[in-house]
């Protein structure tokens, strides 16, 4: 079979519900990589959390984060690893407007840094619960653009905050509303996606649009979906994306919906 170019969003995806990669899951891919195929990992975590996936699943692959933000490789010098950013002042205003736009939570991330403006005690894999002065998110320690901004709202005022964002600041950020239960808002710069971060692995490996197959379940892998040759939504996915999909998985990600797909597909079953 022609080398294909797979990309792997996590949550939702590749991770099952607690957020691990199943047996299963590793198995498959592995195959994969041994059958000549290209596997990446492509998703809106920052680095910082998606690291251990990459080493668990021992890839050698470009990896891209924060919706495309970011593309390297990791423990590796790659000189075609970039990284996009917009404007500090974006995430300056959000701070200075934080109670009247009903924000809890602002993270302003990079590659490798990240600065927080946190609450005691809160508990979440996306907002580390420890940070140092330095990571304090204040005006003073903000001194470089981010590649990604994370937001906590309160749930009455997502939809009004993102509105806010979109019309101070459609120009600098893409501007993304989560969809699972927490009411979190994620900004990357304007014009970048998924499929932006695909599309420079493509041109990198030389690879058509034809021999790329993604696999996503949520609204941010819509433009890696609809760019890929075959774009699978997963069968917990969101209606909006499985009506942009080539194909649908059988089984959901609890249940090793994109190892049994690409198993199938890729004929790799022994």
């Amino acid at each position: 079979m022609k080398q294909k170019l797979i990309a792997l969003d996590l949550d939702g995806t590749t991770l099952d519900a607690k957020s691990m990669l199943t047996n299963r899951t590793k198995l498959v891919l592995e195959r994969a990589k041994q059958a000549g195929h290209i596997i990446s990992i492509v998703t809106g975590r920052p680095y910082r959390i998606s690291a251990n996936y990459y080493d668990e699943l021992h890839l050698k692959t470009p990896m891209i984060n924060f919706n495309g933000a970011l593309g390297h490789i990791p423990h590796h010098h790659w000189k075609k690893e970039y990284q996009k950013t917009f404007s500090r002042e974006v995430v300056i205003s959000l701070l200075e407007n934080k109670s009247t736009l009903g924000i809890q939570v602002i993270a302003a991330e990079a590659k490798d840094t990240i600065l927080i403006d946190q609450p005691q005690n809160f508990r979440s894999e996306f907002f580390p619960t420890a940070v140092s002065k330095q990571q304090l998110l204040t005006k003073d320690n903000l001194k470089n653009d981010p590649a990604a901004a994370t937001l906590l709202i309160n749930k009455e005022n997502e939809a009004t905050t993102a509105t806010w964002i979109k019309e101070n600041f459609g120009s600098e950020v893409e501007v993304g509303i989560w969809g699972g239960p927490a009411p979190i808002i994620e900004l990357e710069p304007c014009g970048i996606s998924k499929a932006f971060g695909l599309e420079y692995l493509a041109h990198s490996y030389q690879i058509s649009r034809k021999n790329i197959i993604a696999f996503g379940d949520e609204h941010n892998d819509q433009e890696m979906i609809e760019y890929a040759g075959i774009g699978i939504a997963m069968k917990n996915g969101t209606d909006q994306i499985k009506s942009i999909a080539d194909d649908i998985t059988k089984f959901d990600n609890q249940h090793d919906g994109m190892a049994d797909y690409l198993e199938n597909y890729l004929q790799l079953a022994k």
